[in-house]
């Protein structure tokens, strides 16, 4: 992999690209209900897509709630998979809402199925739930904190 190229999904093609990965990977390959993966949320997400060699390969939505922003939908096409193209995404999209102005008060969030949660480990999340089934897979939500960017001016 010669270039990966993370960024905000924001044109209609770029969202339809995120759902055709989407596709691929949860009601495709993982047998996720159609019905339950296209949940009438996206139009209220931020959409991330993430693209190696000018391909695009990984995808995810971020929810922003009263109280965290909720990782949804993370999705690397199966070529891709232990790559680093996965958590490449998480880190721009951590870092970018991390920016924003809607960070304070809030923190991470997600649902991961039980299997990815090393992976979501590594990237400072934390099991915050029992384990439950979610479309027939099992998961368990995790968390981690927004970091404090401080003003060095004012740690004098």
């Amino acid at each position: 992999m010669k270039s990966l190229h993370c960024r905000r999904a924001t044109s209609r093609e770029n969202l339809q690209t995120c759902l055709d990965i989407r596709e691929i990977v949860f009601i495709s390959e993982q047998g996720v209900d159609p019905a339950l993966e296209q949940d009438g949320l996206d139009g209220e997400c931020l959409h991330y897509l993430c693209e190696a060699d000018g391909e695009p390969v990984a995808t995810a939505r971020v929810r922003i709630l009263d109280d965290r922003f909720k990782f949804q939908r993370v999705a690397v096409l199966r070529h891709k998979r232990g790559t680093g193209v996965g958590g490449a995404l998480m880190r721009f999209m951590m870092a970018d809402l991390a920016r924003s102005d809607g960070a304070a008060g809030r923190h991470f969030f997600l649902s991961s199925q039980t299997y990815a949660m090393p992976f979501y480990e590594t990237l400072g999340f934390s099991a915050c739930s029992g384990e439950y089934i979610e479309a027939g897979i099992p998961h368990r939500d995790m968390r981690a904190e927004v970091p404090v960017e401080r003003d060095e001016a004012c740690n004098a």
